[in-house]
């Protein structure tokens, strides 16, 4: 039987307040938001972001479930997000100073030589950055 072949989409993230989300992955990341729909019968948003298109890159999801009364609690499976940036120090500056959560500081990884840091969305969601030439 010959392996389904396809293509990665999109990630999906519930998230407790969608404009903040946004700002986070648009302005202080750099994505563009792709689109924004709400679900009136359904009592949702979706949004999209990403640094390219959908049709070649893929992209996150963000989640708004209207009736949220509270953050969502993040589940010991869920790892992170990874992104490519070309000067980790440079922007874990920018978040620092824009009131973003660094819990591991930019510096080689254990074991290795890659530079990393961890950020945290404002849900607490890890978005790992490593630095890429």
């Amino acid at each position: 039987m010959a392996a389904i072949r396809g293509r990665l989409l999109h990630t999906m993230l519930r998230v407790f307040d969608l404009d903040k989300s946004i700002d986070f992955y648009t302005r202080l990341l750099g994505m563009t938001l792709l689109r924004r729909t709400d679900y009136e019968g359904g009592r949702f948003t979706l949004a999209f972001v990403g640094y390219g298109g959908e049709d070649d890159t893929a992209v996150i999801e963000l989640t708004h479930n209207w009736d949220q009364a509270e953050p969502y609690t993040i589940g010991s499976g869920y790892g992170h997000i990874a992104l490519g940036v070309s000067d980790i120090y440079g922007a874990c500056r920018q978040l620092e100073a824009e009131g973003v959560t660094i819990p591991r500081p930019p510096g080689p990884m254990k074991h290795g030589k890659t530079v990393i840091a961890f950020v945290e969305d404002p849900d607490g969601y890890k978005v790992e950055l490593i630095e890429r030439a």
